[in-house]
């Protein structure tokens, strides 16, 4: 795989890359085009335009327009900006004026004025999507763009990759978004009751998953690959999948993440999915999202089973 290096990367230092196979993502195309288009639009009267996110933005000059024409806001930096150094202050002005705007601080930001400068695709379009939602919410931005990457680390032995799935946009509109549920409240007010909701949902699953001749021990890392989830939904909701549909072994982030996509898709398609999740989440790990996939099963067919005190199946 040939990956585009900017720089070397410095001992304990970890850098993000995008392989050939993300930057050519419909998609991920897509939603460049559609940033560029609605930057050039916002900046033609001042005769500015932008040809590539990548290359044009870094140095804070596009940024320090843009911000000032969609906030009205005249912010107290250099004009022209010639040197390294003199970009670099203004790119740091810039953001602060941005982060105070969206009441993001830097260390909670997917980008720094470092990422910025040193022209990271990834984090300038997280960027740019935070300023589209904050000031053109009805911008028709793609929803659910998510690439992978690949995490580059220096260390003692030489070069770590590490590969993962980065959202970029979300499943919807943050209108469709409920703000809470359920899970929300747990792991905020109850977090000691979250391990008990996790053994009565392993129990549940494995006296399914027995027989298939499988079971559960970690809720939190079985689920990322998708492959157990499709088959649990397969056998409670009387699906057949076809091994053609799904990857049995998958074997990058991408192919976990069509697992994970198709399993969502059944379980809205079964209206059992009260509260948007990111397929990226679960191949992520993320115990909450994976929890609220596992309990919309659980309650429908569980909590059925326990209410009419019958099982709602014939045993197979």
């Amino acid at each position: 795989m040939v990956l585009q290096l900017r720089g070397d990367v410095d001992p304990g230092e970890k850098r993000k890359f995008l392989p050939p196979t993300s930057r050519n993502n419909p998609k991920f195309e897509e939603l460049q085009k559609v940033l560029m288009d609605w930057i050039n639009a916002e900046l033609l009267p001042e005769h500015i335009v932008v040809r590539s996110l990548e290359e044009d933005i870094f140095d804070g000059l596009i940024l320090h327009h843009l911000f000032q024409k969609l906030s009205g806001l005249k912010l107290d930096v250099e004009e022209i900006a010639l040197t390294a150094a003199s970009q670099r202050r203004k790119l740091t002005a810039v953001l602060e004026s941005v982060g105070q705007s969206l009441q993001v601080e830097e260390p909670q930001a997917k980008w720094s004025v470092e990422s910025i400068f040193s022209k990271d695709l990834l984090a300038t379009l997280h960027l740019l999507v935070a300023l589209a939602k904050r000031f053109q919410p009805d911008l028709p931005l793609p929803t659910n763009v998510q690439v992978e990457v690949i995490t580059m680390e220096r260390t003692k032995s030489g070069l770590k990759s590490e590969k993962s799935v980065e959202q970029l946009t979300e499943c919807g509109t943050d209108k469709d978004q409920p703000s809470k549920d359920v899970f929300d409240e747990l792991f905020k007010l109850a977090p000691e009751k979250v391990n008990a909701v996790k053994e009565a949902i392993v129990k549940f699953v494995n006296q399914e998953l027995d027989r298939l001749g499988l079971s559960v021990q970690n809720l939190d890392t079985q689920f990322a690959d998708g492959v157990i989830l499709l088959l649990l939904i397969g056998q409670l909701e009387g699906f057949f999948l076809h091994l053609k549909e799904f990857y049995l072994t998958p074997s990058s982030p991408a192919e976990m993440l069509h697992n994970v996509s198709l399993a969502l898709e059944l379980l809205k398609e079964e209206g059992l999915l009260s509260y948007p999740v990111n397929p990226e989440d679960i191949v992520n790990k993320d115990a909450k999202s994976t929890l609220r996939v596992l309990y919309s099963l659980f309650r429908k067919h569980k909590l059925k089973e326990s209410t009419d005190g019958v099982p709602q199946r014939s045993p197979n």
